[in-house]
């Protein structure tokens, strides 16, 4: 059995044309397990996933860098705001009726400086928290070129 997340388990954005995309990490062990769980979660339906590793990714949104998604989950809206990171979570608060419970505690006046921080700490140690699948460049991100597999 394999660890890595096969695309077909996760609704496609362009089954689910109506929902809001999450853009993940689709190579890290930490962010797969993350979207599955906001998959089950998504009773109404209202969301579509897409790996940042997809080529789809840079067709449809070429204001986000390679850089900028390995940094933080994106959420594009219906609208097409991109929510990333700390708001990206607060975004989903709002948007799925099971989450509404934490919603109050992300959105105390005031902590959003801490979110953003408590984001970026886990996001940037997501491999070394949870492991990683490495065959693509993302772990040369976070653990220099010597840790991708070679062919």
């Amino acid at each position: 059995m394999t660890n890595r997340l096969n695309p077909d388990d996760l609704p496609d954005p362009d089954d689910r044309v109506q929902a809001d995309v999450v853009i993940y990490d689709g190579d890290c062990v930490f962010c797969r397990a993350g979207v599955r769980q906001v998959h089950r979660l998504d009773l109404g339906r209202k969301l579509a996933f897409l790996s940042l590793h997809d080529p789809r990714v840079a067709s449809r949104y070429p204001n986000l860098s390679h850089d900028q998604l390995m940094e933080q989950m994106y959420i594009v809206d219906q609208n097409g705001t991109q929510h990333g990171g700390s708001e990206a979570v607060k975004y989903l608060s709002r948007r799925l009726l099971t989450l509404w419970l934490v919603m109050p505690i992300l959105h105390i006046p005031g902590t959003a400086g801490l979110w953003r921080w408590g984001y970026h700490q886990v996001a940037k140690h997501r491999y070394r928290i949870a492991g990683k699948s490495c065959e693509t460049d993302a772990c040369a991100v976070h653990f220099g070129p010597s840790q991708v597999k070679s062919e």
